[in-house]
């Protein structure tokens, strides 16, 4: 009988759902359907087959490759900009106050990343005169546009980045030392610019957190002078945090200093 009741359920849903399959010809019975235009619907069909020679392989190849390079360019992208030292600045306020989730990640990286573009607009005005419109016009070639390209960004790392960063990176490379910032390889120069980035932005948010942890000593002195050793500081502290940051207008303080951090 308990077997009987354990799956006396299930069989009721097999059941309801047989029914709902049979509806549909019990009630039409016998009248036939509408008859329906028949609607085209896409195909795509990708078929793999042998080379028929080497020239087959090397376009294969050059096609994996772009596609590679296409799924990495967002990032290498993000890495060549200001994004980096804008977003780790944003990441340590949030840290420095408390609070966990508040602002969320999307809205740190959508602010991260407008803040991106308001830096980056000369730079990329620069690039679209000087190097794009003259590609697509037809008036350059490929390789002086993409030199044309890499100028500016170059430009704008080389004004960021730290001696001491350009030179662990030229020392690692095993290149011999530039004599000026010419002779600097873009491939050193990119890695040497997001340490320099880092550095500074953990700079700027150690700077961050110290009133923020004065707070924190503040509120924790009183709840002890109190005797309330079971009360979580953090828990008080959190409110004055939010407060203070909201009346000293913290986020347009924060954000001028990131901007105005950048030499262009």
């Amino acid at each position: 009988m308990r077997y009987i009741r354990v799956r006396l359920p299930v069989l009721l849903m097999i059941g309801a759902m047989c029914v709902i399959m049979m509806l549909p010809r019990l009630a039409y019975g016998a009248v036939p359907a509408p008859n329906l235009p028949d609607l085209p619907l896409p195909a795509l069909n990708v078929a793999v087959g042998a080379a028929e020679g080497p020239r087959d392989v090397v376009l294969t190849l050059q096609i994996v490759a772009l596609i590679t390079v296409i799924s990495m360019a967002p990032a290498i992208l993000l890495m060549v900009t200001s994004f980096t030292r804008i977003l780790v600045v944003l990441g340590f306020v949030r840290s420095a106050m408390g609070v966990q989730q508040t602002p969320p990640n999307q809205v740190i990286s959508s602010l991260a990343l407008l803040l991106t573009v308001f830096t980056m607009t000369p730079v990329w005005n620069e690039i679209y005169e000087n190097a794009i419109m003259p590609y697509v016009q037809e008036e350059l070639p490929a390789g002086e546009a993409f030199e044309r390209v890499v100028t500016p960004v170059r430009r704008f790392m080389l004004a960021q980045v730290r001696e001491k960063e350009l030179s662990l990176m030229v020392r690692l490379s095993g290149d011999p030392q530039p004599a000026n910032q010419d002779e600097v390889r873009t491939m050193v120069l990119i890695p040497a610019y997001v340490l320099s980035e880092l550095k500074t932005s953990f700079q700027m948010g150690v700077v961050i957190y110290i009133p923020f942890i004065v707070i924190d000593m503040i509120v924790a002195c009183i709840l002890m002078s109190m005797g309330m050793m079971m009360l979580p500081p953090a828990m008080i502290s959190l409110p004055f945090k939010i407060l203070i940051f909201v009346m000293a207008d913290g986020w347009s303080l924060l954000i001028a200093s990131v901007v105005t951090s950048f030499k262009m």
